[in-house]
């Protein structure tokens, strides 16, 4: 495990923008920043910022390269249930994979009645409605209860900057935005995926709580999923141990994901209607032990501190010359 002492080197030891002019068709996300090549390729860099409630938070060092290597143990692991989008990995915080159609949906498997955002189950529930997302839940539900069964809640893929909004999936059927056989095969896909990131967190003492996918189309029609799978930022995680006793007495369950910051803000002000106030180093530097301490405990391996002397952008740059 990396100890505070050591992390103090990677203080300002961030990527929070990855743009690079010799690669054509950038286009920035949230986190990642992309290049689509002209053979099909598309370039994907995850910067080190931090995105919550519609916007970036802070830089958290060695975030970008945490998601990258969690993503990728995810989807070796997984390539035997879902087509993946991945070519390759030239840097730590790179990725290579195949163009894809994202489709206009997103995906998020829910076992447990939690969450902050506005989209949440567990925000819908406390304002006294029981229908959402096409499944009703039984009343006298507790916050982080196990739900009655593993639900999917779609919602609208925002692609501009936009609100993520609740779908069910007669909507998504009847808007035209999938197929249903689509909407089968990302359903099969989705339920398939989280069963198995569910048994092999369990078996690391943790409680895959939720998820976001993101499917795409190939250029064979091929449904297939890209972005990241089953990292800290796409999923809520808490430890097992712990639950059950924190749950019965009340008290948030222990966990690792990016709710430590979601947590410190929302205690500070609306973060839908505020301005967030500057987030201190102390606290960036403990979501960056937490990022990396849930690598280490999602993966079982140990993670690769980089050298510090050489910034992330001047060691991917590098790393991408072949590409330029």
């Amino acid at each position: 495990m990396v100890d505070k002492a050591a992390l103090g080197a990677y203080a300002g030891y961030v990527l929070e923008d990855a743009t690079i002019p010799e690669l054509p068709n950038h286009y920035r996300g949230k986190v990642r920043d992309n290049y689509d090549l002209p053979d099909g390729r598309r370039i994907i860099i995850a910067s080190d910022r931090l995105s919550a409630f519609d916007r970036n938070l802070a830089a958290i060092p060695l975030k970008g390269q945490v998601l990258t290597q969690t993503a990728r143990f995810w989807f070796e692991k997984t390539a035997d249930i879902c087509p993946n989008h991945v070519i390759e990995y030239p840097d730590p915080n790179v990725l290579i994979g195949r163009k894809l159609t994202i489709l206009p949906v997103e995906i998020v498997v829910r076992d447990f009645l939690a969450g902050t955002t506005g989209t949440s189950i567990l925000s819908i529930y406390k304002k006294g409605e029981r229908e959402m997302y096409g499944i009703r839940l039984p009343d006298g539900m507790r916050d982080n209860e196990k739900l009655p069964q593993t639900i999917i809640t779609p919602t609208s893929k925002a692609f501009h900057g936009g609100h993520d909004e609740p779908l069910t999936p007669a909507e998504i059927v009847g808007q035209g935005l999938l197929t249903e056989a689509q909407w089968r095969t990302v359903s099969d896909y989705a339920f398939a995926l989280f069963a198995k990131g569910r048994e092999m967190a369990r078996e690391r003492g943790l409680i895959l709580v939720d998820t976001k996918y993101e499917f795409g189309i190939d250029e064979n029609g091929t449904i297939t999923i890209a972005d990241e799978i089953h990292t800290p930022d796409s999923s809520r995680y808490w430890f097992l141990e712990s639950y059950q006793q924190r749950f019965e007495a009340g008290e948030r369950p222990e966990s690792f994901d990016k709710d430590f910051v979601r947590n410190w803000v929302v205690a500070r002000c609306d973060p839908y209607k505020d301005d967030v106030p500057e987030i201190p180093q102390d606290v960036v530097l403990e979501t960056s032990r937490v990022y990396i301490d849930a690598f280490e405990r999602i993966t079982g391996q140990s993670f690769a501190l980089p050298d510090p002397n050489v910034s992330v952008l001047e060691r991917v740059r590098g790393n991408l010359k072949a590409y330029f």
